[in-house]
């Protein structure tokens, strides 16, 4: 079976209005019927608190419906984030959508 992948291009900064925003596509998304939504931070500067916040509250909503959620193409600013408040260990971060597709999609 392959399954349902669903991508978010979030830009510019993450914060408490596009985290929202994010969380709440993310479980249309689930709700919908997909089975792996990827959040490709490509166009992503800067992240603050509440954009973390709102990017747990959406990997447990993933978790609840038995999806999986993926980040990929973190900028430096962004990954020293995500280290800095172990973020990283939280969530499967691949350097960009190539290598998403090989070590997810490929196993599939």
């Amino acid at each position: 079976m392959n399954p349902t992948v669903k991508v978010i291009e979030p830009s510019g900064i993450l914060n408490a209005i596009n985290g929202n925003e994010i969380r709440r596509e993310i479980t249309y998304l689930i709700s919908t019927g997909a089975d792996i939504v990827l959040i490709d931070f490509e166009n992503v500067n800067f992240i603050d608190s509440s954009g973390l916040g709102a990017l747990v509250a959406s990997m447990q909503a993933v978790k609840q419906e038995n999806g999986e959620l993926f980040i990929c193409s973190v900028n430096a600013q962004v990954k020293m984030i995500f280290e800095l408040t172990k973020m990283d260990r939280l969530f499967k971060v691949f350097a960009n959508r190539d290598e998403f597709n090989t070590q997810v999609l490929a196993t599939q």
